[in-house]
């Protein structure tokens, strides 16, 4: 994150976005990207500082009511520059703006890898933190897959709603 002499963050000038309008770049210090411990885990996601709160409090909830995310292979991730699978836009995860959780368990293109009850429940969690869920997708379901579905202005509202600021 761009730090001026004020000390007030900015939001980077850098002309790529990604899917959700983000901004994006190759170098994730362009964009304020950063590790962030999940609580209640072993485990940090890689992120955009203006969601970490929003991205890591929804992975803690979804370790503790959902399942684990740091048992067995690790397989939870965020920041990654590139592009959406078979597609010409870039991914959510070139702003730090999605995660991943429980990849193997829940594989690109499968469907019903959670129970109906734990379904309803990822979907309700989704929604609380302002995320999209890739289990929504009409195509190709990506139920590993979570995003920032709100703008700058609503996400920082959602964090100071949820009582997250940092």
């Amino acid at each position: 994150m761009n730090q001026p002499a004020n000390g007030i963050a900015v939001m980077p000038t850098t002309p790529l976005k990604s899917d959700n309008g983000w901004p994006a770049s190759k170098d994730p210090a362009e964009i304020g990207i950063k590790s962030y411990p999940v609580k209640g885990t072993k485990i940090k996601l890689r992120c955009a500082e203006k969601v970490a709160p929003l991205l890591t409090g929804f992975a803690a909830e979804f370790h503790e009511k959902i399942e684990p995310i740091d048992e067995g292979t690790l397989d939870d991730w965020g920041y990654c520059f590139r592009n959406i699978r078979n597609r010409e836009r870039l991914s959510n995860h070139s702003s730090g703006t999605a995660i991943d959780l429980n990849a193997t368990k829940h594989p690109l293109g499968a469907e019903n890898t959670f129970t109906p009850e734990k379904t309803l429940l990822v979907l309700q969690l989704a929604a609380k933190y302002g995320l999209k869920s890739g289990i929504t997708y009409k195509q190709r379901k990506d139920p590993m897959h979570f995003e920032i579905c709100l703008t700058p202005k609503q996400a920082k509202e959602r964090i100071i709603a949820l009582g997250l600021e940092q």
